[in-house]
């Protein structure tokens, strides 16, 4: 009995297994025009989002923690006023001028900034 299980098994596979043949692949033309070329040239130019150069919490004068992230360009900064909190965006019109955003003005570096903030007034922060 055994005998008769394992050829019948042998021809079950090959059956099986010849009962799939392989299609051709399917050919697709990468030379086709692009449906959107017209509207990619006429779209204005985008400005990728800067890198982030790095995060710093600060020490500031009344004792409070400020999180601070830099970004590539000196044209922008998150500040959080605790680890996981919303962040507010402050930007800087020119590389090297203030960052703003409404009630909140940041001058400085990743080692010392000066900022002020709502219901605040300016104090001084190191990292």
């Amino acid at each position: 009995m055994k005998h008769r299980i394992l050829p019948a098994v042998a021809v079950l596979a090959a059956l099986s297994l010849a009962a799939c043949q392989q299609a051709e692949p399917e050919v697709i033309d990468t030379r086709a025009p692009d449906p959107l070329a017209a509207q990619k040239e006429k779209a204005a130019p985008v400005e990728l989002p800067p890198a982030i150069r790095g995060n710093v919490a600060f020490r500031c004068k009344d004792n409070s923690l400020l999180y601070v992230e830099f970004f590539d360009g000196d044209k922008q900064v998150k500040v959080r006023s605790e680890p996981g909190g919303t962040p507010t965006q402050l930007r800087a019109p020119e590389a090297g001028q203030p960052y703003v955003a409404e009630g909140y003005s940041l001058t400085g570096d990743m080692e010392k900034i000066t900022v002020t903030q709502p219901g605040k007034g300016e104090q001084s922060c190191h990292a």
